[in-house]
């Protein structure tokens, strides 16, 4: 792996200007986050176009979707920190075969996961009380979507492995070229346009499949040819079972932590159909929390950049053991993402009307946002604390600390909050409050647990390489 490249931004990470390098990492990062946001929001206004059920399907199905591909994203996490570390110590060999590694096993759980998926979404659809209307365009679109996981896992291995060598733009570029490829497939596959077949929502989901795909054999181009930093070859994809074993110790609870949030957010979903059904109607607080969902996925756009090149740093930093540079760099970030994300919750709460409006020109939609800003929104400052704390555990390969802190905001404050107090005011409010408050009490424990410094050591320590 070793090259002038990849050295010179080790270097820079671990000796250069904290927030300068921030930047570098970031700014890529943050680009490819927002033309992500635009392909969501794009997907949300022309899905709108089509009617309230049709705009809260896909809004279903990604719960179900994500809680799978969390599973196998905690060993992407796992691989992410042995990469960052092996780079931090200078030992590029062991990196790459590390890399090789996970790329395979990545390969290998998305097949299955992929299958299983097709069949059982019926049944995941039915547990989450998805409405009878909303039902058959779930159903359809998370069977497609599902198809797809193969790709869109190792496009994820790609621009993880990536950034913990510290290249944002190569994935950069590839992300942009397919999300500008899933915008212009939109509309064409959604409503028929031209020589194309009217799909509706399946349009939607056959255009990111696609996109995903090409991204993914890109990418995998890349690293086989040897383009970017990382090259991998036939024999480095070979099953190396003691390594898999380290990657496994540090992935399992990685993966627990992401897969329980996931299906957290299962049982949420579960929860809003409930409670928006007994309080008023079922389709409208659930269309409200999509769209709500796409616009702080856009604030979040510029927090998670910065997060992701504090992940690249951290775990480069505690490789060379500069564990007091490490906690600079995180505490940094944090300040960053609270600022930048109080002013989006200010522009949020100002032009709520007119945002939402945008989607989807409903009443019952755009009263039920005013709770939305009123007891949700000014959570999402801490939320941001919260991210980078999450990041900074997993980055420096803590996972056990980032799952037990993802469960105790969904398990422990999210959902019991959200759903207890929907039911003591009798009033969807309560289910926002709820929601809200998880954020603040969540970054409070976050923080505290941070400043403890107990994630401040190498999971590489007395490590060897992987098996030659």
């Amino acid at each position: 792996m070793r090259n002038d490249r990849v050295e010179a931004m080790r270097d820079q990470i671990v000796s250069g200007p904290i927030v300068k390098t921030l930047i570098v990492l970031a700014y890529p990062l943050i680009i490819n986050q927002l033309v992500q946001v635009l392909y969501n929001l794009t997907d949300t206004y022309w899905l709108g176009k089509l009617g309230r059920e049709e705009l809260a399907a896909p809004g279903t199905a990604w719960p179900l979707v994500w809680f799978f591909m969390a599973i196998g994203m905690g060993f992407a996490t796992a691989g992410f920190a042995f990469v960052s570390q092996y780079v931090g110590a200078k030992e590029y060999e062991k990196a790459n075969r590390a890399a090789g590694a996970l790329y395979s096993l990545m390969m290998l759980f998305a097949i299955g996961v992929g299958v299983f998926g097709v069949i059982s979404a019926p049944y995941l659809l039915e547990f989450m009380n998805v409405s009878d209307t909303v039902y058959p365009y779930a159903l359809n679109y998370t069977r497609v979507i599902f198809a797809g996981i193969p790709f869109a896992f190792t496009l994820f291995a790609f621009n993880f492995l990536l950034r913990a060598i510290g290249d944002t733009k190569t994935p950069v570029k590839i992300n942009i070229a397919t999300v500008l490829l899933n915008l212009v497939l939109d509309p064409f596959l959604i409503f028929g346009w031209g020589p194309f077949p009217e799909l509706g929502v399946v349009g939607a989901a056959v255009a990111t499949m696609f996109s995903n795909s090409l991204g993914s054999l890109v990418g995998g181009y890349l690293l086989f040819k040897g383009k970017v930093g990382i090259h991998l070859t036939v024999d480095a994809l070979k099953p190396d079972w003691e390594f898999y074993k380290r990657i496994f110790r540090v992935g399992i609870p990685s993966s627990v932590g992401s897969s329980t949030t996931a299906l957290g957010f299962v049982i949420l979903t579960r929860i809003i159909f409930t409670l928006g059904g007994q309080f008023g109607e079922a389709d409208v607080a659930f269309a409200t929390y999509s769209i709500t969902n796409r616009l702080t996925n856009f604030m979040f756009a510029f927090s998670d950049g910065i997060s992701m090149a504090m992940g690249t740093m951290v775990g480069q930093t505690v490789g060379a053991k500069l564990y007091e540079r490490a906690k600079t760099i995180a505490e940094k970030t944090m300040a960053i993402n609270f600022a930048i994300l109080s002013v989006g919750t200010l522009l949020f709460a100002f032009f709520r009307v007119e945002i939402f409006s945008f989607f989807i020109n409903d009443p019952a939609i755009i009263a039920e946002s005013a709770k939305v800003v009123k007891y949700f929104s000014a959570s999402l400052p801490f939320f941001g604390i919260f991210s980078a704390v999450n990041n900074v555990f997993q980055s420096s390969g803590h996972t056990k600390k980032s799952m037990v802190l993802s469960m105790l905001r969904l398990w422990g404050l999210r959902l019991p909050l959200s759903y207890g107090l929907g039911i003591l005011v009798k009033d969807t409010a309560g289910m926002w409050l709820g929601m809200g408050l998880s954020n603040v009490l969540g970054a409070v424990v976050a923080l505290a647990w941070f400043l403890t410094g107990s994630w401040m050591s190498r999971i590489i320590e007395e490590d060897h390489s992987p098996t030659q």
